[in-house]
């Protein structure tokens, strides 16, 4: 990570962390394999500089959370079939952190990555976990997204049975964007770049 970036002018020098974002957008990753970080970059691409360069949230601040005007998280779902702490990164290990913070009304989105032929039986579960405690922060959650172009066999992830081990046939729309690089990889940047379109509307960018 580079260094902090003094500024010269009148007043006294002024040094800017690098984990804070100066966008109005705070773009924020947990990753074990990089993937979830490509998809920060086609998201970046699509917003532009509204929103931050992606930070991993181990070197992030929670307490810029407050400060921006929204947040974009990604989250894979490494610890497939756990009760809790599901991502198998460093976003378990602020969960709890998270639902103290107060953002109220604050819009998140949540994007998660998975794979629906492998782990077809936990599709994308981590999304759920973030989803509910940035939901106990007050944030206003935003960019969900309907069940018809995936197929998988059940998830924690499905409004209205959030939290619940439900079928499609059972939910309605999922609480974030699913990414499966694993087996639907050629329909990715689609369907980020869709999400995007969704976002800028729901985030008022």
């Amino acid at each position: 990570m580079a260094g902090p970036h003094a500024h010269d002018d009148d007043k006294a020098h002024e040094v800017i962390p690098t984990d804070a974002p100066t966008a109005e957008i705070g773009l924020y990753f947990g990753t074990q394999t990089g993937k979830t970080e490509q998809v920060c970059g086609i998201i970046k691409n699509e917003l532009g500089d509204v929103v931050s360069e992606a930070v991993d949230v181990s070197e992030g601040d929670l307490e810029h959370f407050p400060n921006l005007k929204g947040i974009i998280c990604g989250i894979p779902t490494w610890n497939t079939g756990a009760e809790e702490l599901r991502s198998g990164t460093n976003w378990d290990n602020i969960l709890e952190k998270i639902g103290e913070l107060d953002l109220k009304d604050k819009p998140v989105a949540i994007f998660g990555l998975g794979d629906s032929v492998g782990y077809g039986e936990d599709f994308v579960d981590a999304m759920e976990e973030l989803h509910r405690f940035f939901e106990k922060s007050g944030a206003k959650m935003v960019g969900y997204v309907p069940l018809d172009d995936y197929a998988f066999v059940s998830s924690r992830c499905l409004i209205p049975h959030l939290n619940e081990i439900s079928k499609p046939e059972d939910g309605e729309k999922f609480c974030g964007l699913p990414v499966d690089e694993d087996s639907e990889n050629e329909k990715t940047e689609d369907r980020v770049k869709n999400w995007c379109a969704q976002l800028k509307s729901e985030m008022g960018l």
